[in-house]
């Protein structure tokens, strides 16, 4: 059961790895590459193990696969979180209309 929500983990982590990787982060994804290292050792050594068991690798997909789903949907919503934010933003810096002569006196 553990391998469930070592899936969970192990895919927000990638997510993580896979961002800081295209913003050109090098520390940061050396960080989280050793971390993702160490959970697959633990991961292969469980099903290893356990290498008679299918249901402990079926554990693992279906942790990896809830996990994929709710990091993606969480980036999802704080990515579009921050564009209302940004084009909120812009509405209140946008100039505004322009002013007739006409109306000036």
């Amino acid at each position: 059961m553990i391998l469930f929500f070592v899936g969970i983990v192990e895919m927000f982590i990638v997510t993580v790895w896979t961002k800081v990787v295209t913003k050109s982060k090098v520390f940061a994804s050396g960080a989280v590459t050793v971390i993702n290292v160490l959970i697959w050792y633990y991961v292969l050594r469980t099903i290893v193990d356990n290498i008679n068991d299918w249901y402990v690798a079926l554990l693992y997909a279906f942790g990896c696969a809830i996990g994929t789903m709710l990091t993606t949907w969480y980036y999802d919503v704080t990515e579009k979180r921050k564009a209302a934010r940004k084009k909120e933003q812009a509405k209140q810096w946008a100039p505004h209309e322009p002013v007739s002569i006409d109306h000036i006196k």
